[in-house]
């Protein structure tokens, strides 16, 4: 499961609202800020920068190696920032957006920092993904002793197998909380829009019924013109 709250999916569905072109082809893009960043440094920061072709708001998320995602934090199009457990600032990470480009910054980067990270466009009622971005340690290579291979035996068989199955059941469990993911942001915004449609026409009635009542009390005569009483002439003796 994810760790951003509902709350959180909620804000970061706000962006379906904003209408755009059908058949409109949107990119984004999940980089380095520093092109010749390849790999992060432990204590050192480390700047991220997502481009869209559309400016409607980003979200940043981290893939753990276990394939659980986090939400890290929403950067709306006004650079308003709404990070995990719905707070507005954070003192691990921090962001900047400059036109199309929204920017995360790692500060002192550890090793539960690392992971793959993707940048997410809602727009359109759709839900646009960034290719992931691997940010790990370098790993540091050793030569490894010569091992002689026993020969392959039927046990030995059988537990490949086994490990293959378990891969198999773990890839299968990534893509149902994908999944999830994706379905929370598509229907919340839509249950949000109805809402919205279902005020406004209770909105609509109230007022109609208001005029209606003004016009009921200030009927005219069918001739347009107000009944005057004739004034006899006063006879003087």
């Amino acid at each position: 499961m994810t760790d951003a709250s509902p709350a959180l999916l909620l804000l970061l569905s706000l962006g379906l609202c904003c209408p755009g072109a059908q058949g409109q082809k949107i990119t984004v893009t999940a980089k380095f800020y520093n092109s010749k960043t390849t790999h992060p440094q432990s204590g050192n920061s480390l700047e991220l920068k997502c481009e869209s072709s559309v400016d409607n708001g980003v979200s940043w998320i981290r893939q753990d190696n276990n394939g659980t995602l986090h939400f890290i934090v929403y950067i709306s199009t006004l650079s308003k920032t709404t990070f995990k457990g719905n707070q507005m600032t954070s003192s691990h990470f921090g962001t900047f957006k400059s036109g199309k480009s929204y920017r995360l910054k790692v500060n002192s980067f550890k090793a539960e920092d690392e992971g793959t990270y993707f940048c997410t466009v809602n727009y359109n009622q759709l839900l646009y993904f960034s290719s992931g971005l691997p940010a790990f340690f370098p790993v540091t290579t050793t030569a490894a002793p010569v091992k002689t291979v026993p020969p392959t035996t039927q046990g030995s068989q059988v537990t490949k197998r086994d490990v293959c199955l378990q891969s198999h059941e773990a890839e299968t469990s990534k893509e149902k909380e994908l999944n999830f993911f994706c379905e929370i942001f598509i229907w919340v915004p839509l249950a949000a829009a109805c809402l919205l449609l279902f005020i406004a026409l209770v909105i609509t009635i109230v007022l109609c019924q208001k005029t209606r009542r003004r016009r009921c009390r200030c009927k005219r005569p069918a001739n347009g013109k107000p009944k005057m009483n004739p004034k006899v002439p006063s006879q003087q003796i």
